[in-house]
């Protein structure tokens, strides 16, 4: 039986075993391979940077299971799933939970992207933040109209949109709940209201931070009296937050989007001492989620499903798997944990030509539409064959993008960075129903504000700080109401022939995640390994730039042989933050089978 851990010995203990049971009889999770000689880039560490690794088993399940990017969030979705909850019951105990113990990256000053398959169809919950109704174009730009430094946009009140995550949830209990509202938020309630000892991550992270003690409510939770940041370990109590949580829990999530909180989100933003911004509680109080149709295409034996815009993970990813399919890249698996050069260079030509694309087309539907009004010219097999052509021997380097089907518009390239601090939950629940779900602020810990014991995101620096170029407009450019465009890639795979659902899987990383949710499912898919092991592989890709191999966790053969093939490599931190629950047989016997990535403290639980 599962007990709760508390206090500094929480996750060690979790990780030691919680209900669930190792996996048996099946191949061990992929060890990272020696470190290259090869230096680093300067000045390309992530935004919420690397914090250790530590092995992660897989782990069994036949009925249930939860994956999340902390302990305690996955024994709260643990415990729901176990009283009868839903997928999406699970989800809503777990996000509240991440609000609190994990609020560099997610939570519900934030937006987030749900994938929910209920054993027949499957849905896409848009929960994206939106442009206030004052914003303009020239939100991120200097007086001179040039594009401000990116940092100078994200620190403050002008980055932050109206949140979506709650909106979202709520819309997906409505259809799917089976616990009550309620109950959901009582793990968080009571964590934050008794404390809990803040993770090593959240440590680490907190001695690097240069921008959130400026803030007086942020310093005030995070730092001691010193300005010391909060030690692993340290019982952390939120009491601000633990009463918000209470009061959406008995009054919906109106309290929040059209009352006091919502007024408290508006001053906060527009009495920032340096960097004020434009959004209002009647733009808080107009948000509205959305239900989208998904991104389906087959890929071999399988149907993979992905969030349509505005994410641009789902076109991407399924450009990319379309791509690799005249490829054959499932003969170049890893051997003994060692990346195969020639796979490495297959994916990553695949992700420069879908990147490429990424950049010229894909920004929020609502406003600006895809090539031909339809995801269908971007992945038409004629021209993801043309595309694949241009993938030979030698690296590319740099690829223009494609023409598809139906372009007959000229837009500029976007320049919004994308950088990472997100988190990842993959659910499936006794009833078979499971959700993907990717959540976020955006930016490590956001705008860097804190407001009634949360942060709120920085999502709109995700637009393109340039508004037009030489070629016209840019797609993903900021306008009033309007979603910036994303790369979160939530995914549900499926066997084409019995439609049983085979994998949930997703991952944080900013613009990199389309690379890393992509080499998940070449993985598993293509290569045979198991979620844990498909998690666990360095990761490796272009995003139309360098080559990226992850840092300490690739040969430097493997560089050099890169190189030999024209690749301009960069050796670079890559935390990945992916979760995964995947079908299959141990023993003859079919069962769940969950990873975590061992670059974060993330965990599954089941029975």
């Amino acid at each position: 039986m599962h007990t709760r851990v508390t206090a500094i010995a929480f996750a060690v203990a979790l990780l030691a075993g919680c209900a669930n049971r190792p996996v048996q009889n099946a191949a061990p999770a992929t060890a990272p391979a020696a470190a290259p000689a090869t230096a680093p880039a300067t000045g390309m560490q992530a935004p919420e940077a690397a914090s250790g690794w530590s092995e992660k088993p897989g782990w069994t399940a036949k009925k249930f299971m939860v994956a999340a990017a902390n302990p305690l969030a996955t024994d709260a979705g643990y415990q729901v799933l176990r009283a009868g909850g839903s997928a999406v019951d699970a989800a809503i105990a777990v996000q509240m939970v991440l609000t609190l113990v994990e609020p560099q990256s997610s939570g519900i000053g934030g937006g987030a992207f749900l994938m929910h398959y209920d054993g027949k169809t499957v849905k896409a919950f848009d929960g994206r933040e939106t442009a206030p109704a004052a914003a303009t174009d020239k939100l991120f730009q200097t007086p001179e109209g040039k594009a401000m430094p990116f940092i100078q946009g994200v620190v403050g009140g002008r980055s932050v949109g109206a949140p979506g995550v709650l909106r979202m949830l709520e819309m997906a209990h409505k259809q799917y709940g089976k616990l009550p509202w309620a109950s959901l938020f009582q793990p968080a309630i009571k964590l934050a209201e008794e404390g809990f000892a803040v993770s090593p991550r959240l440590a680490s992270l907190l001695k690097t931070e240069q921008y959130l003690k400026k803030d007086p409510a942020a310093a005030a939770y995070f730092y001691d009296k010193d300005g010391n940041p909060r030690p692993a370990g340290y019982v952390l109590k939120n009491p601000q937050l633990a009463k918000v949580l209470r009061d959406i829990a008995t009054g919906g999530p109106d309290v929040f989007y059209k009352g006091q909180i919502a007024r408290d989100i508006e001053a906060k933003v527009k009495t920032h001492p340096t960097n004020p911004g434009l959004l209002t509680a009647t733009d808080i109080a107009g948000y509205q989620a959305k239900v989208r149709e998904p991104i389906c295409t087959d890929y071999k034996s399988w149907t993979v499903c992905g969030m349509p815009p505005p994410s641009s993970g789902g076109i991407a990813i399924a450009q990319m798997l379309g791509m690799l399919e005249t490829k054959n890249i499932g003969r170049y698996a890893p051997k003994d944990g060692m990346l195969n050069p020639e796979g490495v260079h297959l994916f990553s030509e695949a992700g420069r030509l879908a990147y490429a694309d990424r950049g010229r087309y894909v920004a929020d539907t609502d406003f600006v539409p895809l090539p031909g009004n339809s995801v269908k010219p971007l992945l038409d097999k004629t021209y993801l064959a043309q595309r694949a052509a241009l993938i030979t021997d030698k690296s590319m380097g740099q690829a223009k993008f494609g023409v598809p089907p139906g372009v007959n518009v000229a837009w500029g390239t976007d320049t919004s960075p994308e950088l990472p601090c997100t988190s990842h939950i993959s659910i499936v629940d006794a009833n078979g129903d499971a959700i993907s779900m990717t959540t976020t602020v955006e930016d490590v810990f956001g705008s860097r504000q804190m407001v009634d014991g949360f942060i709120l995101n920085n999502q709109l620096t995700d637009f393109s700080f340039d508004a037009v170029d030489a070629n016209g407009p840019v797609a993903n450019r900021v306008e009033p109401g309007k979603r910036p465009r994303s790369s979160m890639a939530p995914t549900l795979v499926f066997d084409k022939a019995t439609k049983k659902l085979v994998l949930s899987t997703g991952s944080p990383g900013g613009s990199a995640i389309i690379n890393y949710v992509g080499k998940v499912l070449v993985g598993t898919l293509d290569w045979g390994l198991n979620v844990q092991q498909a998690i666990s592989l360095p990761n490796f890709g272009s995003r139309n730039g360098p080559t990226e191999l992850e840092q300490g966790h690739v040969s430097e053969a493997l560089v050099e042989a890169l190189k030999a093939k024209g690749h301009n490599v960069r050796v670079m931190e890559q935390t990945s933050g992916l979760q995964g629950i995947m079908r299959t047989k141990i023993n003859g016997e079919e069962v769940w089978f969950g990873g975590a990535d061992p670059r974060r403290e993330g965990i599954v639980m089941g029975d």
